[in-house]
């Protein structure tokens, strides 16, 4: 049995705690899959790296309105995809070989499990034990029990993206950040596709109001059916997958893209075998009981992203890693995670960001709160974008007084962007008239929309 004074398990955030100020101590590094998890590989990385052409696409054949003749000639998919996956490839090969060169950390390759608190079988069936044991294994995706669904072939995020061409038609099963962005990348790309949502309207964790006003931008620019379910998939003619809907209505499809959620891997990772506090999730687990320290409920284990927080979302993994990394380093000066005013955007066509509450929430919750909101069409820039108005909206929830931001809620072009600066708002409890008023915005730029949503607070 070979001990170690630490183990990592995932090399997604994971993977950033161990540099140069670990070459004193024995690391292992656990990983079953690709170096880099989800982000690197199938998640946040290439899906932006696909959305962005699809957004050229959309736009070079979306233009008239602005008095321009302009087309989409289509897409060289092969290259696209290898301008994509060479690279990431490259990185997450180089992520594997670096760790593999350094004389103080063993890389461990396939599926581990817990055996007891500190100690662990390898995928090769080593036994190893740690001092410090970080799980950072993340989530994995989740697929609907739908009748059929084991004998048809299907994709989910994981694998749609490296298709050897562009599918002529895809059904995209699912109504979440994540059916939203493929659905608008395939579309925009040329495929013909149709989102199937259970629910009345797509992005239903968002704020209603701009969930409506996504689902309407969506409904216009690919074929969405609401308030639907799957009830059966089939093989159709060909390679061809047959999907039969709740309402009788059946749809043929090249590609079946089953993107109904992600699932935490605490369940994979036999914790039952220790004292380590977990919940079942529908289909998975997550571990609880971690602290503000990231500490998990037994001493000496630490746990952090997908696998532990409820956001998963590759910049609060991030966050909690570097937390970990400082306590690993400094036990007797801890320093502690927030999970408050996280951010979220969802990159699909028009983008969608928020942070804190929605109005539903103040709502359901009893939180005194005012609301204002500034449209696009109500500043220069958006006169030159063309935006229609009512379509591209800033929302902003704020305590009565308006003297402090709850909510902030943004759709439209970069709203990821202009999203920023009322993150820093929550963060550094900025009163919303001192961010407007104490500091220049750049004119005619489209920042001047969160401005004069800021400045309706002092009305």
């Amino acid at each position: 049995m070979t001990h170690y004074d630490l183990a990592v398990i995932g090399t997604g955030s994971g993977n950033s705690i161990v540099d140069e100020r670990f070459s004193d101590r024995r690391v292992a590094i656990l990983e079953e899959g690709r170096f880099g998890g989800t982000c690197l590989n199938v998640g946040c990385i290439p899906t932006k790296m696909y959305v962005y052409p699809a957004d050229v696409a959309r736009q070079a054949r979306s233009s008239g309105h602005l008095g321009l003749t302009t087309s989409y000639g289509g897409v060289d998919w092969p290259a696209l995809r290898e301008r994509i996956f060479g690279r990431i490839d490259a990185i997450e090969r180089g992520g594997r070989d670096y760790r593999k060169q350094l004389p103080n950390v063993d890389v461990h390759e396939g599926h581990a499990e817990f055996v007891g608190d500190h100690e662990l079988v390898t995928g090769d069936g080593r036994r190893i034990t740690a001092d410090q044991v970080v799980i950072a294994a993340g989530s994995r995706v989740q697929v609907a029990d739908i009748p059929g669904i084991d004998d048809v072939p299907f994709h989910t995020s994981d694998t749609v993206m490296r298709l050897e061409e562009l599918p002529r038609r895809m059904v995209v099963v699912g109504g979440g950040y994540v059916a939203s962005e493929l659905s608008h990348v395939f579309s925009s790309l040329g495929t013909r596709v149709t989102q199937v949502q259970r629910g009345a309207r797509l992005l239903m964790a968002h704020d209603e109001d701009v969930s409506r006003l996504f689902t309407e931008a969506a409904s216009a620019q690919w074929d969405v059916r609401l308030s639907v379910t799957t009830s059966s998939v089939r093989r159709g003619p060909g390679s061809t997958v047959v999907v039969t809907l709740g309402d009788g209505t059946e749809l043929e499809a090249d590609v079946l893209l089953m993107a109904t959620g992600r699932l935490p891997n605490a369940d994979r990772l036999g914790l039952e075998h220790t004292s380590i506090a977990t919940e079942p999730t529908s289909g998975g687990g997550r571990i609880v009981s971690v602290d503000e320290h990231q500490r998990a409920s037994v001493e000496g284990v630490w746990a952090l992203g997908d696998v532990a927080n409820h956001d998963q979302l590759k910049h609060v993994a991030n966050a909690e890693a570097r937390v970990v990394q400082h306590n690993l380093l400094h036990p007797d000066d801890l320093v502690s995670s927030t999970h408050e005013h996280v951010p979220a955007v969802v990159f699909s066509s028009p983008q969608v960001a928020s942070v804190g509450l929605t109005q539903e929430q103040a709502q359901e919750r009893g939180v005194e709160h005012r609301v204002v909101t500034h449209d696009y069409a109500g500043v220069a820039y958006g006169w030159a974008m063309d935006v229609p108005e009512g379509r591209q909206v800033v929302k902003l929830l704020a305590t009565p007084d308006g003297s402090r931001l709850l909510g902030a809620h943004v759709i439209g072009a970069q709203a990821s962007l202009l999203l920023q600066p009322l993150v820093q708002a929550m963060a550094f409890d900025l009163p919303p008239l001192r961010l407007a008023r104490e500091q220049y915005w750049p004119h005619p730029s489209l920042a001047e929309v969160v401005e004069n949503a800021l400045l309706k607070l002092g009305d």
